[in-house]
């Protein structure tokens, strides 16, 4: 609105910003179970790595293993490793201290800091895993705080989890915070990937508290062996030797090491919201519908089947809401047989039973039979129906009436569309007490011919 401004300039300012459809494609079925396990496998054998060395440590700490041998000094590594972050080592060269070595294995990641903290690939494969359930935007799995557990729920053994997320792109705007609760109620819950994350990063937590207590509060922490300040990551956080989220970075690190190609993460998300959960994933439904499903092949592949099932339901809903039985001037009394809406042509070839044997359909499908011959002298009756029908339909619950009234009323309107006005007027006038009796009992159920 600024009026230095030339007209032109606020015009395309105001025109509204039009998503160009994503490139990525959703995973198929096979590469997507391939992922899953490739992320399980990752972070499953981390989990158990740090889940027995914490029992080995919560042995250590309570007296249960006998002071001076390989795993008293096993237990007393993993004690300075959890309380400062690495095991006993020498500066200058960074090595492991000669006393505990053996008791180590090695000076490797794994035999060291390994044994209680999570590396940046591993904590990708967890990334990978939490996306896989909940289809969530990769920054907001990034910047995850640890999630509340409801009170009482973890005392019964089945914890139940809230998780606050944010999507800061949509800063401003509603949707921007969200809470999701998840139960833990066992290995094929959502909420168990939850629990397990927390036993994971429980050491790196402990200790983040000490080091920095406002970072304490992240779910996804990692250590990485080399301690530095972010030289190489400008927007990277780091407190000491440990990092925080996951990036495309991160996870394409993990996937070059399962022999994956690229970052799985963006196009995870797709796939699990576009094919699995069938629904926005911190989106409108409007972005969600043209961002996301509309461009994707295996969205628009599967909407074959179910676009066609619906257009052949139209189609045959429309056969039996349309008048299909033949306007006939006259009677012609000596061809035809009299049912108690129309005449029938031939009542042994019915479309609604088997050839050669007498209709057994009901007098209301007279008027969707291509047999059926309505002249003039059954418009009286038609018309009565028609409007005894409009009745019911005042008086009965509406799921009633449309499952047993509705297409044979819509078959009686179309007949006075193609009568007319004027002509239905006058079968209305012309309605007799034979006309009465019949329509009564038709309705009632109880009208033989």
């Amino acid at each position: 609105m600024d009026p230095r401004l030339t007209r032109p300039v606020p015009e395309a300012m105001a025109k509204r910003f039009v998503w160009t459809p994503g490139r990525e494609q959703a995973y198929t079925p096979e590469e997507f179970q391939q992922i899953r396990l490739a992320a399980r496998r990752t972070f499953r054998s981390a989990l158990l790595r740090i889940r027995e060395n914490t029992g080995h440590l919560r042995d250590w700490r309570e007296g249960r293993i006998e002071a001076g041998g390989t795993d008293w000094l096993l237990g007393e590594a993993l004690d300075v490793l959890a309380r400062t972050g690495d095991v006993p080592v020498y500066d200058h060269p960074r090595t492991v201290r000669k006393r505990y070595r053996r008791a180590l294995v090695g000076g490797s990641a794994e035999c060291t800091w390994g044994r209680l903290y999570l590396s940046r690939k591993e904590v990708a494969a967890l990334a990978v895993l939490i996306v896989v359930e909940l289809g969530l935007n990769l920054t907001t799995v990034s910047e995850m705080a640890v999630p509340e557990v409801l009170p009482g729920t973890a005392e019964g053994g089945v914890p139940v989890y809230r998780l606050r997320l944010e999507k800061r792109r949509r800063a401003g705007h509603r949707g921007r915070f969200e809470s999701r609760n998840l139960t833990d109620s066992g290995a094929d819950s959502l909420g168990r990937i939850v629990t397990e994350a927390l036993e994971a990063t429980a050491h790196t937590r402990a200790l983040l508290a000490q080091l920095d207590p406002q970072s304490a509060g992240r779910l996804l922490v990692w250590r990485q062996t080399t301690p530095h300040d972010a030289q190489a990551y400008p927007r990277a956080v780091r407190v000491g030797p440990f990092g925080f989220g996951v990036d495309e970075t991160g996870g394409a690190a993990w996937a070059r090491s399962v022999g994956l190609s690229g970052s799985p993460l963006r196009r995870l998300r797709k796939t699990v919201n576009v094919l699995h959960r069938r629904e926005p994933g911190q989106n409108s439904q409007d972005t969600h519908d043209r961002v996301y499903v509309l461009p994707e092949p295996q969205a628009q592949q599967a909407a074959v089947p179910v676009i066609a099932e619906g257009a052949l339901g139209a189609v045959a809903d429309a056969h039996r809401t349309v008048f299909a039985a033949r306007l006939a001037e006259q009677d012609d009394a000596g061809e035809v047989r009299e049912t108690a809406t129309a005449a029938c042509a031939d009542y042994e070839h019915s479309p609604f039973g088997p050839a050669g044997q007498s209709c057994a359909a009901s007098f209301l499908l007279c008027t969707a039979c291509p047999n059926a011959r309505v002249a003039p002298a059954h418009h009286p009756r038609l018309a009565h129906l028609h409007q005894a029908l409009g009745h019911l339909r005042g008086v009965l619950e509406p799921a009633v009436w449309e499952a047993d009234w509705a297409h044979a009323h819509a078959r009686l309107e179309d007949l006075r569309d193609r009568l007319g006005r004027p002509v239905w007027d006058a079968a209305l006038g012309g309605v007799g007490n034979t006309d009465r009796h019949v329509i009564n009992h038709l309705l009632d159920g109880d009208y033989d011919l």
